[in-house]
C-alpha cells in the first residue's frame, strides 16, 4: 500500500471517528437507562445523529471519496454540537461520550483543512 492510501493518510481521523462513534452509542443506551430519560431526550438524539456522520464518515474516508472533506466539516460540527449537550450532564457516560467527541471533531477539522 502506497502512502497515499486513504485509510493511511486519514488514519488518526478514522479512528477518531470510530472511537466516537463507539463513544455515542454507548452514552444514548446509557442514557436509556437514566431514571430520568425524557431529561436525556436531546442527548440521546444527538448521540444517535454524532453516531451515524462518524461511521459515514469513516466510509467515505476509506474508500478516497471526494466528499469526504466535506462531510467531516459537518461530522466536526455535529461532533461539537454532541460534545456541548453531553458536556452539561455529569453522568460519565456522558463526558466520556463528550471528550470522545471534541477528539472527533478536532481531528475531521485537521482532515478537511489539509485536504
Amino acid at each position: 500500500m502506497s502512502s497515499q492510501d486513504p485509510v493511511h493518510q486519514h488514519a488518526d481521523c478514522i479512528a477518531a471517528c470510530n472511537a466516537c462513534a463507539v463513544a455515542c452509542h454507548h452514552c444514548a443506551a446509557s442514557c436509556l437507562q437514566e431514571p430520568d430519560v425524557q431529561a436525556m431526550a436531546r442527548c440521546i438524539g444527538l448521540d444517535l445523529d454524532c453516531a451515524q456522520i462518524c461511521q459515514l464518515s469513516v466510509a467515505l474516508m476509506a474508500g478516497g471519496s471526494e466528499h469526504a472533506a466535506a462531510l467531516c466539516r459537518v461530522c466536526a460540527q455535529v461532533c461539537r454540537s454532541c460534545a456541548d449537550e453531553c458536556g452539561r450532564h455529569s453522568h460519565d457516560h456522558c463526558q466520556q461520550c463528550a471528550e470522545a467527541c471534541r477528539r472527533c471533531a478536532g481531528e475531521c477539522e485537521r482532515m478537511a483543512a489539509a485536504a
